[in-house]
Parts: structure tokens; C-alpha cells; sequence
């Protein structure tokens, strides 16, 4: 039960991880800055998904705790993904058992609401700290983000049947 316990944890651990480095990652300096937008918040995807999946276990604290590591990752204002990582962990909380039952095509279009209200929040904390101007490309994530979720549930969804995560 203990080893069960530790591998759910370190499997969860690591897909926070390498969804952090894929956020993070810098594209090269050829690539025009507008097609950064076209990067899909691999964070906040992961967090929806285990906040569907098991929500024991991650629940509103491990958002805050997320958030505020993106926040050291990003050099963000201290708490800007937290408040944002908590407000949808909460949302996704609350709509967690009808969320189960939709069609992959059917989440997606609630990906695209709950990453739009990050995105949203994000901006207007940046906006608040005078660090950035509204433009559309900052919804494009929030559509890249529902355009792919079916790619990432059926990944994560894989990965969770082959260490048995339940």
C-alpha cells in the first residue's frame, strides 16, 4: 500500500516536472515571439487532469504549491499562478464528477473556459503590475490548450493504467 502510495506521488511529481520544463523552455531565437502563444499551458492541463482523476490527492493545496513553483520558475510576481492555479482547482472541483462522464471533445470546450480564466487572471495581475498590455494572443493558449487536452488525457490517462494510479 506504502509503495503504491510513493509511486502515485513520484508519477504525479513528474508529470508537474516535466510539464514545468515544457513551460518553461525557450524557444530558439529564429522562431517569431507571436508563435509562443501557440504553446499550450502544459501546467495548468496537467493540474485539470489530476484534479479529474484524483482528486484526493491533488486537490487546491498541491495548486498553490504549483502555482507558486511556476512563479520561482517564471520570475513572475510571487503568488500570480498560485492565485490562478487555485481558482482553477477550484472550478475543476466543483465540476469534477460531470466532468467525468463528457466526452473528450465536451472537456475540451470546459479547457477552454477554465484556461481562458487563467490566462485572464494572469493578465490582469500582469496588467495590475504594469507588466503587460492586453492583446488576443493571449486567449490563443487557452484554444491550443482545448485543441490538445484530448492528447494529454489519453497520455496521462496511459500513464496512470501502467503505474496503476488509482
Amino acid at each position: 500500500m506504502a509503495d503504491n502510495m510513493s509511486l502515485s506521488v513520484s508519477v504525479i511529481v513528474l508529470t508537474f516536472f516535466l510539464s514545468m520544463v515544457l513551460a518553461i523552455v525557450n524557444l530558439p531565437d529564429f522562431v517569431p515571439v507571436e508563435l509562443g502563444f501557440l504553446r499550450p499551458e502544459w501546467v495548468t492541463l496537467v493540474l485539470i487532469y489530476w484534479l479529474i482523476t484524483l482528486p484526493n490527492r491533488v486537490g487546491i493545496i498541491i495548486a498553490w504549491v504549483v502555482g507558486m513553483l511556476m512563479d520561482l520558475l517564471s520570475g513572475s510576481l510571487l503568488g500570480q499562478h498560485a492565485i490562478a492555479f487555485v481558482l482553477v482547482a477550484f472550478v475543476v472541483s466543483r465540476f469534477t464528477q460531470r466532468l467525468r462522464m463528457f466526452r473528450l471533445w465536451q472537456q475540451s470546450i470546459f479547457i477552454f473556459a477554465v484556461v481562458g480564466m487563467n490566462q485572464l487572471i494572469n493578465l490582469w495581475i500582469e496588467m495590475f503590475t504594469g507588466t503587460a498590455e492586453w492583446t488576443f494572443w493571449y486567449l490563443l493558449p487557452s484554444l491550443i490548450s482545448a485543441l490538445v487536452w484530448s492528447w494529454v488525457f489519453q497520455f496521462l490517462n496511459l500513464l496512470g493504467r501502467t503505474f496503476d494510479l488509482n
